[in-house]
């Protein structure tokens, strides 16, 4: 296996692995907390929304500060202590008797919380420009198939014990590290590396760095928006479906499970057909505009098979992602990967703190005891309205683009 290769298999796994212990925690964690603190199922479901919160607080602040020190002292040794905090984490967690000590591993995890952007990073740093974009799609592709794995590993631990899947995402992380530790070698050069710089190592410098790249302004921005109506996946689905479709926890977990193949076979598989082909802004209007059908369609779904004909379509959602990141990749010298990768991520942080909270008090709002209009899809409704507002934001800024950097020659740069 070439370097590259190993190197693409390397941040597979890694995604997986991570996306795994994520999953393998969702069956129990109510449980786990009302074990914890004695409180009512609402209660809990209210501290949850608190652990995401800090977790993804602390991830925005300290994301560009852990994308800026993979630039000085590369990516090995930054994506390691990630790794290795990840399993920290999950063993505090698997310990803790008390809920103090629960939110301290999810803080601990969110200061080092440079998986994803510093493998982002790996993979530009080993991929040409005009690969980039379907090699991103292999994230997405990890995600997908971690999230059909890690809930289902989850669900049969916590018939044994509510603490098990705990010990079992810290022993994945333990494994991942040791795997990085002693098959992933360095991909940033000593001569592409640049200077520490605390100006541009925190989520307020980051913009005044964006500055030097107007179009990424744009594109961030774009992404922001669009993560935001995203998030309603995973903070309304189950809620949405039981309230309006009167679903099983099976149904909901069966289709969280669909979506995960779908967004496996879409970012894994038919992103690399589609970019050479369309080009990366093709594909992202494509994926937009998919998203923002799927999501109005849902939120009008009068039974539960249009509902799943509606996933089908939010499968192609999944194309928008990874090609935004190859235009934004693309736009930066070797030496700042690692800094957009976390301003991404410290972006993406932002948009978790915002999202859930948007979308789970929308449907509060429309559904509680007396709603002014009783309508359970309306926070997918939001989602697709903040899904048009990034598709016209994407359709302004592209247009900066020359020809080859935009992808709209439909792939002949490629031949």
């Amino acid at each position: 296996m070439d370097r590259k290769k190993h190197i693409l298999t390397f941040v597979t796994i890694t995604v997986f692995l991570d996306t795994v212990g994520f999953g393998i925690l969702m069956p129990v964690l109510p449980e786990f907390l009302r074990q914890l603190t004695g409180g009512s199922l609402a209660e809990v479901s209210s501290l949850a929304g608190y652990l995401v919160a800090s977790y993804a607080g602390l991830q925005f602040v300290f994301a560009p500060v852990l994308g800026n020190l993979s630039d000085r002292y590369g990516r090995r040794k930054v994506l390691l202590v990630s790794l290795a905090f990840f399993s920290l984490n999950y063993l505090i967690a698997g310990l803790a008797t008390t809920l103090w000590v629960l939110f301290l591993g999810r803080m601990l995890t969110g200061i080092t919380a440079a998986t994803h952007a510093t493998a982002n990073a790996l993979i530009a740093d080993v991929s040409p420009p005009d690969e980039r974009a379907q090699n991103f799609g292999l994230m997405g592709m990890a995600f997908g198939l971690g999230f059909i794995v890690g809930p289902t590993i989850g669900g049969l631990l916590g018939e044994w014990h509510v603490r098990a899947p705990f010990f079992a995402a810290a022993a994945l992380g333990a494994v991942n590290t040791l795997y990085g530790f002693f098959a992933l070698k360095e991909t940033l050069p000593e001569s592409a590396r640049r200077a520490f710089s605390w100006r541009r190592a925190n989520p307020l410098g980051m913009i005044g760095q964006l500055r030097r790249y107007p179009i990424l302004i744009g594109l961030v921005t774009v992404m922001f928006i669009y993560n935001i109506g995203h998030h309603v996946y995973p903070s309304n689905w189950s809620f949405y479906t039981i309230e309006k479709f009167s679903w099983s926890p099976l149904d909901v977990g069966l289709s969280m499970g669909l979506v995960g193949v779908l967004m496996a076979v879409m970012q894994g598989y038919v992103i690399r057909l589609v970019i050479p082909k369309w080009g990366p802004v093709v594909t992202a209007f494509a994926g937009f505009s998919a998203a923002a059908a799927a999501f109005i369609g849902i939120a009008l779904a009068n039974n539960s098979v249009t509902v799943l004909l509606w996933c089908f379509m939010s499968a192609f959602a999944g194309l928008a992602g990874p090609a935004v990141a190859g235009i934004m990749s693309n736009q930066v010298p070797q030496n700042e990967q690692g800094e957009l990768q976390g301003i991404n991520a410290s972006v993406g942080s932002f948009g978790a703190i915002i999202g859930p909270l948007l979308m789970t008090q929308s449907f509060a709002l429309f559904t509680g005891s007396d709603p002014v209009v009783y309508f359970p899809g309306i926070a997918f409704l939001l989602a697709g309205t903040l899904t048009l507002i990034a598709l016209a934001l994407f359709a302004i800024n592209v247009r900066t683009l020359d020809v080859p950097a935009a992808g709209l020659a439909r792939g002949e740069e490629h031949g």
